[in-house]
């Protein structure tokens, strides 16, 4: 095409849009299973109880299955490989869980679909997190599109439930992780998952895991923001059907998520300079403080003109809380075992103590409703001390 006598060569899309699109495609799919997967199994009869041994069961594994899972990611030698992979294998479990046969059938199913689609999210933050590193940008803009990719699945899912079946959750998050496959590999870059182009050994890549494992800082840290993440699972598993209990329907509920998570996009975007004053020490302890009064709030079934202004705090109990997890973690790893050290990480929050906070969840939102989020309440609590120990740590005080 010529304009004015010149020849217009397309520019090619730029790398942050690029990884944000492929964040969105994660996430489009998570604003769907993780407030509205607990409606689709309710649907098909499953109780409270039943639906957050479902839901808890991959996550309790994850400690396991998430290092062995970033161990054979580092087996290829481009990240994005693993990540290709793992998005098909994860395409086809949903896609099995349509086929009637029952509770154990869907616990079984779901273990491996959850497994493998949790730990696409820490990979690619590895990949992220390097290039925002050595090419200048701010990781939280790529991420802040996977979050507004959450809002989207958030309002449509809840709109499409006001009008149709709860079977259309399951066709949602089959078509969005078929999608994430296709992003990984004409989204992502090539990167090398070592510089020098080779496949370490096993015994190497195993290494890795043991010294962080040894290291107590580096424990302190991610059990501390395990803590205050996974504080969110009764939210996660059960805000829905709690609301649903107050009256309210699920388009509301669409917009509820969509506003928790409007915020956490608005401090990605635009808190960075913040960010970096505080530290990520500071930004825990906040985010954390933020999380003990935002359960406690919603323990009481607050009304609906209380729980927008509520869900603000999403921005400092979820986003302020993650950006200091990958900070604290990046810098207590090294390049040899930054992807076990963030499938730890992930392991932790989204993982062992997230599955023990769900698993409590679904008993006591059948017994006591709403009142379940004091426990998550405690959890923040538990996990704000454990920050503060951090800062006797040296290694993460200012350069």
């Amino acid at each position: 095409m010529r304009a004015s006598g010149t020849l217009c060569i397309p520019q090619p899309m730029p790398l942050t849009v690029r990884l944000g699109l492929f964040y969105g495609a994660i996430f489009i799919g998570t604003g769907v299973s993780s407030p509205y997967l607990p409606v689709w199994f309710a649907h098909h009869g499953l109780s409270g109880s039943r639906i957050g041994l479902i839901l808890s069961l991959p996550m309790l594994a994850r400690a396991f299955t998430a290092p062995l899972l970033a161990v054979w990611a580092d087996s290829f030698r481009l990240r994005r490989t693993a990540l290709i992979v793992l998005s098909l294998a994860v395409t086809v479990a949903y896609a099995a869980m349509a086929l009637p046969a029952g509770f154990a059938w869907w616990v079984v199913v779901w273990f491996a679909a959850s497994s493998m689609f949790a730990t696409l999210s820490p990979l690619a933050d590895v990949i992220v997190l390097a290039r925002a590193r050595r090419d200048g940008f701010n990781f939280g803009w790529p991420r802040g599109i996977g979050s507004a990719g959450f809002v989207v699945g958030n309002i449509g899912m809840g709109a499409l439930l006001a009008r149709g079946s709860p079977e259309l959750v399951l066709v949602w998050m089959v078509a969005a992780v078929a999608l994430t496959a296709l992003g990984a590999r004409f989204l992502l870059p090539p990167d090398p998952v070592h510089e020098e182009g080779h496949v370490s050994a096993l015994s190497d890549r195993m290494a890795g895991i043991g010294g962080l494992l040894r290291d107590p800082v580096f424990m302190t840290a991610v059990v501390s923001c395990g803590l205050i993440q996974s504080a969110h699972a009764f939210y996660y598993g059960f805000s829905t059907l709690a609301w649903k209990r107050q009256g309210i329907p699920e388009s509301i509920t669409g917009l509820l998520w969509a506003t928790g998570v409007a915020t956490e996009i608005g401090f990605m975007w635009f808190m960075e300079p913040l960010r970096r004053r505080a530290g990520p020490r500071n930004l825990l302890v906040i985010g954390g403080a933020a999380a003990v009064l935002r359960w406690t709030a919603l323990a009481f079934s607050p009304p609906l003109w209380l729980l927008f202004p509520l869900q603000t705090l999403h921005a400092l109990s979820y986003a302020a809380t993650f950006l200091a997890s990958l900070q604290l973690v990046e810098r207590l790893s090294t390049p040899r075992n930054a992807s076990a050290a963030q499938a730890m990480n992930s392991a932790l929050s989204g993982g062992v103590l997230s599955g023990l906070a769900t698993m409590a969840s679904g008993p006591l939102f059948d017994r006591y409703g709403s009142s379940g989020y004091l426990l998550m309440s405690a959890m923040s609590v538990a996990g704000v001390l454990g920050a503060i120990r951090l800062y006797a740590a040296p290694r993460l005080n200012p350069v």
